[in-house]
């Protein structure tokens, strides 16, 4: 999916103590984000398809037998609708890290939605082409924002042992408001007024007031709160978080755990962009470039070329209700996402990686087969091609979809965190961007165009293949560890043994008061190197 979540921040209540249900439901709300990213950019793909938007902003070509309507939307048009949104998004997440340490997370977010709002409203009213790309620009703005700034909001304040799926709630709250998009374009398609189109794109106001008014009642991050000197209003957020109150030794803990992140980060200094590229001890060029690049590898897959072309792709593939099959692909994503925000804490990060992407190459290959060898009007060839495209969307749903995000959050050393994961995240929607702006001229079959139609399925299963082996050599293991113990994995193994260190940190219970101690961590390193010494 574009964008999505990234997991930071060093988690809470991290200890014993794993009954914080109330602070899990109110980060969990946080999520309802993900409804705003979905949505809009689900509702693209069947909003370009409608006769009354194509009368509005299309071209009259004259009224023929594959063009009852008379009007089309030329394919340098089509691109620039379609991908307008991903440049606002790239440029949105890159603000996001000084959004965020300015207004704070909290007050980030509700900015987040005013900015997404004027979008709306300017595509909702737009009278001509360049309004409503406007409106998308501003819109992706605000998505951008959203992409950068709720993740983040959301690990600083979950509970440790459950923050991959939090997390991975969003990319599920962003599958709904695909599922919602599909839904309500289907109600509408058959108008032909402006309201057509106008009532899809104008929902969008009240995904954006729900979130707007809900995060005034939620705690802003402790982590914010303390880099900014109020320990007290720390306290009584991480009180409120954790349902424990302020004198609870787990709650001083945690304060105290937090405090020594941020002693630590001041004692190294201001960092700079540049410092996310110096190699050092701890392999900040290698998780860097492993973070801006499984972004990238996440948007090879091709899912959001069914997501943003499915409803034409259908149709020129002779299924003969597309809007219906695009329904049908978004419940696949929406609950096939269930079972992984699951299984990333029950079976880890990197095997459903890996099974991800070798079962989206396989479909993505057989998809491609398929659709050269078949005639449009093979019906059984046609139910074949969904039920592979369903299989495929599943297997990124389950998968890639959250877990990629998750891992770009997790795999940052504290001192550049933020700027790290703002370069991911504008890595995602800048790939996104690319993809959305190419597609069109290597599907379409128009003067300039590469007419590859289905055959684009040989692409995208190549680059699930690049997905595998990018994942074997380049991420390691992280289930279960906190974001310090992490930074000890990568000073101290490689993603091909990083599953062995990884269980010597687990039975160690490091935590970062004794990592500055030099305590258990230190002991657990060396027990590492003498056990490799033998």
């Amino acid at each position: 999916m574009p964008g999505g979540p990234a997991a930071s921040g060093p988690g809470i209540g991290g200890g014993p103590h794993k009954s914080n249900l109330a602070g899990i439901l109110m980060v969990a709300f946080a999520a309802f984000g993900g409804v705003l990213f979905g949505y809009d950019t689900g509702t693209i793909s069947g909003i370009i398809a409608m006769d009354d938007w194509l009368r509005k902003f299309g071209t009259f070509v004259g009224v023929s037998d594959d063009n009852p309507l008379g009007y089309l939307l030329h394919t340098s048009t089509e691109s620039l609708i379609v991908s307008i949104l991903s440049a606002g998004t790239f440029f949105g997440a890159l603000t996001g890290a000084p959004t965020a340490d300015i207004l704070g997370r909290r007050m980030g977010i509700i900015v987040s939605c005013v900015v997404f709002c004027v979008g709306v409203a300017l595509q909702t009213g737009a009278d001509n082409l360049n309004t409503f790309v406007a409106g998308r620009f501003f819109a992706g703005f605000g998505v951008g924002l959203v992409s950068t700034l709720i993740p983040m909001y959301q690990s600083e304040c979950s509970p440790k042992w459950i923050r991959g799926t939090v997390v991975s709630g969003y990319q599920w709250a962003i599958t709904i408001g695909i599922l919602l998009a599909n839904v309500i374009n289907n109600a509408t398609k058959d108008r032909q007024n402006h309201s057509a189109w106008q009532i899809p794109i104008a929902i969008q106001f009240i995904w954006a007031f729900v979130l707007f008014v809900g995060m005034f009642w939620l705690p802003e991050t402790p982590r914010w709160l303390i880099k900014q000197g109020r320990d007290a209003d720390a306290a009584k957020s991480l009180s409120r978080l954790t349902s424990l109150p302020i004198d609870d030794p787990e709650v001083q803990i945690e304060l105290e755990d937090i405090h020594a992140a941020l002693k630590e980060e001041q004692e190294l200094g201001e960092s700079s962009y540049l410092d996310c590229f110096r190699s050092s001890h701890n392999k900040i060029l290698l998780r860097t470039l492993s973070g801006i690049f499984i972004q990238a590898w996440q948007q090879l897959t091709g899912i959001n070329f069914i997501f943003y072309y499915g409803t034409n792709f259908f149709k020129a593939s002779g299924i003969s209700d597309p809007f219906l099959i695009s329904i049908a692909t978004s419940i696949v994503n929406v609950f096939m996402t269930i079972p992984g925000m699951w299984g990333i804490e029950k079976f880890g990060r990197r095997p459903l990686l890996l099974g991800g992407a070798a079962v989206m190459c396989i479909c993505e290959f057989l998809v491609a087969i398929v659709g050269v060898t078949i005639s449009i009007n093979n019906q059984s060839g046609q139910k074949a091609l969904i039920a592979l495209v369903c299989i495929y969307i599943g297997a990124f749903a389950a998968t890639w979809g959250p877990i990629a995000w998750v891992i770009t959050g997790e795999i940052f050393p504290l001192n550049v965190r933020a700027k790290a994961m703002s370069l991911s995240v504008a890595s995602n929607w800048l790939w996104n961007w690319a993809i959305a702006f190419a597609t069109p001229y290597l599907v379409n079959t128009g003067p300039g165009d590469a007419g590859l139609g289905v055959k684009v399925f040989f692409i995208w299963g190549s680059t699930c293949a690049g997905c595998f082996v990018f994942t074997y050599f380049c991420i390691p293991e992280t289930k279960g560890l906190s974001l310090e113990q992490i930074d000890l994995l990568y000073q101290n193994s490689t993603p091909l043994t990083s599953a062995r260190y990884r269980r010597e940190l687990i039975a160690n219970d490091v935590r970062i008061a004794e990592v500055k101690k030099g305590g258990v961590a230190a002991e657990a390193s060396d027990e590492k190197a003498s056990q490799e010494h033998v």
